[in-house]
């Protein structure tokens, strides 16, 4: 707290709270709150004492600001008013604000195209989490939208690239492909298939042209390596 705030407490409580022995006996409140309460009345009705703003530095502040005094950012200020008549005129301007976006943007949404990508059974089960790993990324120079996810059952050495052109009425080549990681960093052909598998654990694009990847090896053993991989997109 500053000085100034204590100073203002400090008022408050010499100017409500004098000491009053006459009246300790009596039932029911001995000082006056009202100018601390009239804050909280859920009424429409002017304050009883409206606060001093004079020296105020933030009313000083926009009164010699030229662009702030007028400007439509800014909350506007009722000296006058409770703090419920402020919160329901401000939710109300927040509530303004949001309805024009969302009837703009929920008119402007609409489904471009639709794919399977699994299937799930329909028993009574919760349904485990097999869509990981969604990363967008768009491409400003070909506007192109790209998706990057994994499917966790029977792909895990999968990574899934969906990409989509901007303007909805245009369509791309290959709009949606997979990339398998498997065993492609054995060594030699003599090495197992299973030896060196690889599973995609993170992938975000580096820029337009590369994606990154970090694999792990599959193999359920101590000191599983770890791959950080930048693939071009071509």
């Amino acid at each position: 707290m500053t000085q100034k705030d204590i100073t203002f407490v400090a008022d408050f409580l010499t100017e409500h709270f004098n000491e009053a022995p006459e009246l300790y006996n009596r039932k029911g409140k001995y000082f006056n709150v009202e100018r601390v309460g009239q804050y909280l009345k859920d009424e429409d009705d002017d304050l009883v004492s409206p606060p001093n703003t004079e020296g105020n530095q933030w009313f000083n502040f926009l009164k010699n600001s030229t662009h702030l005094k007028e400007s439509p950012l800014l909350f506007p200020y009722y000296p006058e008013k409770s703090l419920h008549f402020v919160k329901r005129q401000m939710e109300g301007v927040i509530d303004q604000c949001l309805q024009k976006p969302a009837d703009v943007i929920g008119k402007s949404v609409h489904q471009a195209v639709c794919m399977s990508l699994y299937k799930t059974s329909e028993s009574g089960d919760s349904t485990p989490q097999l869509f990981k790993l969604p990363f967008l990324w768009n491409d400003k120079t070909s506007n192109i939208h790209y998706v990057l996810f994994t499917i966790l059952e029977n792909s895990i050495s999968k990574i899934y690239i969906l990409r989509r052109h901007t303007d909805t009425s245009r369509s791309v080549s290959n709009g949606i492909l997979a990339v398998e990681f498997g065993n492609f960093l054995n060594n030699s052909i003599s090495d197992s298939s299973d030896s060196r598998c690889y599973s995609c654990l993170d992938a975000h694009f580096y820029d337009d042209e590369t994606v990154t990847v970090v694999l792990k090896e599959s193999v359920e053993q101590e000191g599983k390596e770890r791959v950080l991989a930048q693939l071009p997109l071509s």
